[in-house]
């Protein structure tokens, strides 16, 4: 018998060591839809030549909120898309895409919830955003194009840098009485 409450002894153990650990972020995807989209194709309205080499550029935008109701938050990945005709800079085309993510949220600390949402979200996401940007340019009269993968890290990394900045220049036209 004492051998029996020496083994319930050990196996509780762990039990009481799991529960002391924090528990596992939990996160899944609602809803995901295209909140806005606008393609223009300049080409074919100004009857220019199909034959030119295009040049892109594309720009990325992130939002994230809280919506009302617990643990769900919307994140809005915006794309800007421009191409032109290199040389002539002359515009072929213009994309602008705003993907919405919905997505339920728990267990992850309040102080990283911010980098959470602008970079583990879109990266969610990413490949029905650019799937949309495929078919619409594809469809639009151009050939499909195919995104290069988003570094969200590099992005979120950067804005954070530019806020810096965007602070410490403020400070410095901040007069000293």
């Amino acid at each position: 018998m004492a051998d029996d409450d020496q083994n319930d002894a050990a196996t509780d153990a762990p039990a009481a060591g799991a529960a002391a650990a924090p528990a596992q972020p939990v996160s899944r995807v609602l809803a995901q839809y295209v909140r806005d989209l606008s393609f223009e194709n300049i080409l074919a309205q100004k009857g220019a030549n199909p034959d030119t080499t295009p040049e892109i550029k594309v720009q990325v935008n992130l939002d994230a909120r809280k919506r009302k109701v617990e643990n769900q938050y919307e994140v809005i990945t915006k794309l800007n898309i421009t191409s032109t005709a290199k040389g002539s800079g002359e515009a072929l085309f213009v994309c602008e895409l705003e993907y919405a993510g919905i997505f339920h949220i728990e267990n992850v600390p309040e102080d990283q919830m911010h980098p959470y949402l602008l970079i583990e979200c879109p990266r969610i996401t990413f490949p029905f955003v650019r799937r949309v940007v495929s078919d619409v340019t594809r469809d639009g009269g151009f050939p499909p194009l195919n995104l290069e993968t988003i570094d969200f890290m590099a992005l979120y990394r950067q804005e954070l840098a530019r806020r810096v900045e965007q602070q410490k220049a403020e400070q410095k036209e901040v007069p000293v009485q």
